[in-house]
């Protein structure tokens, strides 16, 4: 599992950068209102141009074009004219001013021929374009065939927590990519697998690509919580039974993919830690598993161990990173603890 209401990108413009006055690449000082560097031409403000590039691509993603253009149009004031980037830049705006023309053209075309019934014509057009949106089939279906896989294994109570228990997890991560301004998609269910959100990393840093990767674990242990709240509150056995099995069963799942192999979360989260960082997770999670008695947290440090060995460390290595890790590492391990998995729902 890797990874709503979307959030909807601000219509205000980003604000300009701090003025810069020594080129990043080549240190060499630079005049008030430089965005290139004459000795190594390097362009000065390129980290602002990949956010402006990010928000306008995703922009484009959601068909929301006057924005994008106009975010289009600003990166033009950061780039030297002439250049490729420039010229591509242009052949965006320009492609971008097509598709209006074509749009506009299409409504006048059909607010003729419908006449006092366009509006109804267009307001549905746009209510099955948002339908599609929500509901997009893969995901959809997906999301019925793994319901429905546990349903049969565990009868529809269970398979319908632990299915909503993926999808949280999963929404985790959506929501944590678009509030990055990100293009992603909606999740996809693999019945017996798990799940999968796919983003499109488009100029962002390895904090910021971790803090989405355990945006899941995050969600899943608010899950457990909502869960273990459920068993607190309840005074009928059987629902004390069910909901502590499914804290359980997130604790266990969500810790599971901090394991930092494959494609699982913690294998994301990793890339923003140094060697340090990486063995202070691998003694965490072995301290776990003495106090807890809880094997995944050995998988979870013997996969942090060949990660030690691996050549990909980062220049910046990220604190935040790591206490985010061992936190959810801490706080999902205290759930299992607290809420076992009831006798009668394990036989």
């Amino acid at each position: 599992m890797t990874g709503s209401v979307t959030p909807a990108l601000s219509a205000q413009q980003p604000a300009a950068p701090e003025p810069i006055y020594n080129c990043p690449d080549c240190s060499h000082y630079l005049p008030p209102g430089t965005i290139a560097c004459p000795d190594c031409h390097a362009i000065i403000y390129a980290s602002f141009l990949r956010t402006l590039a990010v928000q306008a691509t995703t922009a484009e993603s959601e068909k929301h074009w006057p924005q994008a253009r106009a975010l289009w149009v600003q990166t033009l004031d950061w780039l030297p004219p002439g250049t490729k980037q420039s010229e591509a830049v242009n052949a965006k705006i320009a492609a971008l001013d097509a598709h209006t023309r074509a749009e506009q053209d299409w409504q006048a075309k059909w607010t003729k021929r419908l006449g006092p019934f366009a509006p109804v014509f267009f307001f549905l057009a746009k209510a099955k374009g948002l339908i599609f949106l929500l509901f997009k089939a893969k995901s959809l279906f997906s999301l019925v065939a793994f319901f429905s896989l546990y349903w049969l294994m565990f009868g529809w109570k269970f398979g319908l927590g632990f299915t909503v228990s993926i999808l949280v997890h999963e929404s985790g991560h959506y929501i944590a990519a678009k509030r990055r301004g990100l293009r992603v998609d909606l999740p996809v269910f693999l019945p017996g697998l798990g799940a999968y959100v796919r983003w499109y990393a488009q100029g962002m840093t390895l904090e910021m690509l971790s803090g989405i990767a355990l945006a899941g674990p995050f969600f899943g242990l608010l899950f457990g919580i909502a869960c273990a709240a459920v068993v607190m509150v309840s005074h009928n056995p059987d629902t004390q039974a069910l909901f502590s099995a499914l804290a359980h069963v997130a604790g266990w799942l969500n810790t599971l993919n901090l394991i930092p192999v494959l494609g699982l979360d913690g294998a994301q989260a990793t890339y923003a830690l140094n060697k340090t960082q990486r063995w202070l997770i691998v003694l965490t999670s072995l301290i776990f598993v003495l106090w807890l008695h809880e094997f995944v947290f050995l998988l979870v440090a013997a996969g942090m161990g060949w990660r030690l060995w691996q050549a990909d460390y980062p220049e910046k290595p990220s604190t935040k990173t790591l206490i985010h890790y061992v936190l959810l590492l801490f706080a999902l391990g205290l759930m299992m603890l607290l809420f076992p998995v009831p006798e009668q729902i394990a036989r």
